[in-house]
């Protein structure tokens, strides 16, 4: 698989979170980490199945229990901190610092063996965040010192998904399949998290069903095992700009669903994102 096809590849997972919002909203009033637990133990099931279709789980058993550690560290640990951060503080300002995790993959990849970071990269993904900016910002900005807890974590949660992603290539030799036992481990944290912190309600009716399974199916299942292959043997800089195509492409769904109303925000956030993502490609060239 060459570099190009791995990144489209990855992208695939951008796209998938842009339904992120839509199925979360449809899934409501499901509290976070049973919706966690819910989503991703289909994803891991749906992983661990195609491992056996494939006859690949002598892989699985010849992974190290260090690298299961690490990966299911960054997916328990990134939604933990995430459903976390929201909870402490106002969605929208931790939502904009948790998404500072795609500047932070530009930024840590020049720290990768063979990866050279321009100054297009770096600049292509300030532009692009600041569309970003726009969309999360959109109904006013606001700060309360009980909030700073909330915004900390938020920055913890962005490090986390960052340094997850960039390490991800330095275990370039793991094969993608572990991603099922990442999601498998995931799920299983998930239950005591919710049963210490969240009262159960399960979905109401069967849209609510149908937002699960699909979010476990997409966005919280096949989302992270393209990822795995883009961020391993892609273009990691080009992903990490062109994933703040996620926000812009949630409103529109949420537009078309009709959960959210078209803005000038929007056309400026667009405009901004893809400036940002066409700086960033040609310094990709470049290198």
């Amino acid at each position: 698989m060459n570099r190009t096809t791995a990144t489209a590849i990855g992208f695939i997972a951008v796209l998938l979170w842009a339904l992120l919002a839509l199925f979360t909203a449809g899934s409501a009033p499901v509290p976070p980490f049973l919706l966690n637990a819910l989503t991703f133990a289909i994803g891991g099931t749906v992983g661990v199945i195609w491992v056996i279709v494939r006859g690949r789980l002598s892989v699985l058993r010849a992974v190290p229990w260090t690298i299961y550690v690490f990966g299911t560290a960054g997916l328990f640990g990134y939604h933990a901190l995430y459903y976390s951060a929201l909870r402490l503080a106002p969605p929208a300002e931790a939502g904009l610092i948790a998404y500072l995790w795609p500047l932070f993959i530009v930024l840590f990849s020049g720290l990768l063996p063979g990866e050279r970071l321009r100054a297009g990269h770096i600049f292509g993904a300030l532009v692009s965040f600041a569309g970003a900016a726009l969309i999360v910002l959109r109904n006013g900005f606001s700060f309360e010192a009980a909030a700073t807890p909330g915004l900390i974590l938020a920055g913890v949660c962005a490090l986390t998904w960052s340094s997850y992603s960039v390490l991800s290539r330095r275990l370039g030799t793991t094969p993608t399949e572990a991603v099922a036992v990442f999601c498998v481990l995931t799920a299983l944290l998930s239950v005591p998290a919710h049963l210490l912190f969240e009262t159960t309600v399960w979905p109401q009716n069967v849209f609510g069903w149908i937002s699960v399974a699909a979010l476990g199916l997409g966005p919280v299942g096949l989302a992270f095992y393209v990822w795995d292959i883009g961020v391993k043997r892609g273009d990691i800089q080009l992903l990490g700009v062109a994933s703040y195509a996620a926000p812009l492409l949630s409103t529109l769904v949420l537009i078309g669903a009709g959960f959210a109303q078209a803005s000038w925000q929007l056309v400026a956030a667009a405009i901004l994102i893809t400036i940002g993502a066409a700086v960033a490609a040609m310094a990709s060239r470049q290198s």
